[in-house]
């Protein structure tokens, strides 16, 4: 493993127009996905979360921007390699390739565009481990890190894994997910095994409770007691959020939903468009696919103009950009982008079809989902306090989820 302390004089790596510093301690980032701030001010009210209590007092907290759409694939690519998706390439968990006309996931890494922190870092010598709970991301997150590195989910966590943290792996659609992600990077930590890791949760836990709910609440007293035992191992400390998450619900429970593909085929006629959502993954029986985030595809001569003005006069409508005006305003990348973006308001999600979306699941569950700008707000924690310089870029600026590594690696007071 290698050597910590200030007078190890190792050249920093460079990604994206940043330098990163090599880690002088064990450093873990945590992507709590999901984790809107109203989860912690709700913990904080309950006393249910003495660490980042501290650590706001002691170390650094601050309110950030996610990069857009608010979905776990681009955000956590983004976190990895300090650049918003126009960099990396990766616009959501799913797409339409437009070469081909086919709609894939969004989890090969070759789709990934560059290098990562991670993948750089390991290359250099660290000792990386990247922890996931859904295995949708494993392959991107370890792009790079090479035979060197550690990288594996909990969802699919092998004999040896399941050995190192002491239980079976878990159910998919629990709280354990995440836990068990927590619980592989202390025991990474404790045998000396990694000293850059990267620990990516689940939000199943925030698209079923509410945070004042007691689920939530234990959820995040769960969290916060493992942050507790990172700190006591020694290890600088880093949290933040992919997106943040509302409710999307009526007020007699019913999912408020824009089935947008059928809307626009209703109006303009059958196969006028075709709607993509990029919410979509192999884990959707918390949302059913439905988030606040659709790219549409027009497949005949209606106008984009007319389509554009169509969608704007729906209720619960947030936003309609075209290709280019998605591209500058939310930083993604042009040649992966729709003909319009859609995004709905803080209480309304959009999806494409009636059947395309199976919310018999959520059984009696209020839908809490994301994706768009009312879900860009996220936390941004770190054990230490920060240099002065980085207090001064925290002062001058909105932060984003991906300034992360950055301020872990190179902002925290010696």
């Amino acid at each position: 493993m290698a050597q910590f302390g200030r007078d190890v004089l190792i050249e920093p790596i460079k990604l994206h127009g940043r330098f990163y510093c090599r880690p002088r301690r064990p450093t873990v980032v945590i992507c709590a996905d999901g984790c809107d701030p109203s989860y912690i001010e709700a913990g904080l009210r309950a006393g249910v979360l003495p660490t980042m209590a501290r650590w706001q007092k002691t170390g650094f907290y601050a309110v950030a921007d996610a990069a857009m759409p608010t979905f776990t694939n681009p955000n956590n690519l983004s976190i990895v390699t300090g650049a918003p998706p126009s960099v990396h390439g990766i616009a959501g968990n799913f797409a339409l390739d437009r070469a081909s006309g086919a709609e894939i996931m969004m989890t090969d890494p070759e789709m990934v565009r560059g290098d990562t922190v991670l993948g750089l870092m390991s290359q250099a010598g660290v000792s990386v481990a990247a922890v996931t709970a859904k295995d949708k991301l494993r392959r991107m997150l370890g792009r790079g890190v090479g035979n060197s590195g550690i990288c594996f989910s909990s969802e699919a966590a092998p004999a040896e894994i399941e050995a190192l943290v002491g239980r079976p792996k878990p159910d998919m659609y629990s709280a354990d997910l995440s836990l068990f992600v927590l619980d592989a990077g202390i025991r990474l930590v404790e045998q000396r095994r990694a000293e850059l890791l990267y620990l990516s949760l689940s939000d199943y836990v925030q698209h079923g409770h509410a945070p004042e709910e007691q689920e939530a609440l234990e959820f995040h007293h769960a969290l916060d007691q493992r942050l507790a035992r990172l700190a006591e191992l020694g290890c600088v400390v880093a949290v933040t959020a992919d997106h943040g998450m509302n409710d999307k619900a009526l007020a007699d429970g019913r999912p408020h939903v824009l089935l947008l593909e059928d809307i626009l085929n209703a109006e303009f006629g059958a196969g006028s468009v075709r709607v993509i959502c990029p919410i979509t993954d192999p884990f959707v029986r918390h949302h059913g696919a439905l988030g606040s985030f659709v790219r549409v595809y027009r497949k005949n001569g209606v106008t984009l103009a007319t389509l554009a003005q169509a969608v704007r006069l729906l209720p619960g409508v947030d936003n309609v950009l075209t290709r280019e005006e998605a591209a500058t305003v939310w930083e993604l990348p042009y040649d992966r982008e729709a003909d319009l973006v859609v995004t709905g308001d803080r209480n309304t999600v959009i999806g494409a079809t009636a059947a395309e979306h199976d919310l018999s699941a959520l059984a009696g569950h209020r839908l809490r989902s994301h994706g768009g700008a009312c879900e860009q707000r996220v936390p941004f924690l770190l054990s230490e306090p920060i240099i002065g310089e980085y207090r001064e870029i925290a002062e001058s600026r909105t932060l984003r989820n991906f300034d992360i590594f950055d301020f872990a690696l190179n902002g925290v007071t010696p």
